[in-house]
């Protein structure tokens, strides 16, 4: 919760007067994968929220199944979507420098996440291609955190990269 509830503050934060269909999902968007397989979790939130949330949380649910995929698709014609989506990485990637921060070995915690590290260009080209398409704060803020996330994931191994 704590997590979604981040996603939807950082759209509030660089979107002024967001939609209120955007911050919904926001809060939302993790449900799929906490709901029951019965009944369908998209019925639901569309006959409680709207078919327009529904339609962002199962855009974003597709957009993380994509990244176990090679070369997952970058999409950003969709502007709820991109906003939500945008806002999800911030919160993600930020909470996990936090989280390597606090182990105190930055080395070590990269080095046992190859797949993120993996994902670093596709993170990287996502935010080039959304940087025209979002609020220029919300680009800057992505680009910070991949920024520190590349400083911290550069070989050789690093000490100090943040």
């Amino acid at each position: 919760m704590v997590h979604a509830l981040r996603v939807a503050v950082t759209i509030g934060q660089h979107v002024p007067a967001p939609a209120q269909d955007v911050i919904v999902a926001a809060l939302l968007h993790a449900a799929p994968d906490l709901a029951p397989t019965e009944p369908d979790v998209y019925q639901t939130l569309t006959a409680a929220y709207g078919s327009e949330v529904a339609r962002i949380i199962e855009a974003l649910q597709a957009e993380h199944r994509s990244l176990d995929e090679p070369n997952p698709p970058i999409r950003v014609d969709d502007q709820p979507v991109l906003l939500a989506s945008t806002a999800d990485k911030i919160v993600a990637l930020t909470s996990l420098l936090r989280r390597a921060q606090s182990t105190g070995n930055l080395a070590d915690f990269f080095d046992q996440r190859p797949v993120l590290r993996g994902l670093l260009p596709y993170f990287r080209a996502f935010q080039r291609a959304a940087h025209p398409r979002v609020p220029a704060s919300m680009s800057a803020h992505l680009d910070a955190a991949l920024s520190a996330l590349e400083r911290a994931t550069a070989y050789p191994h690093r000490v100090g990269a943040w």
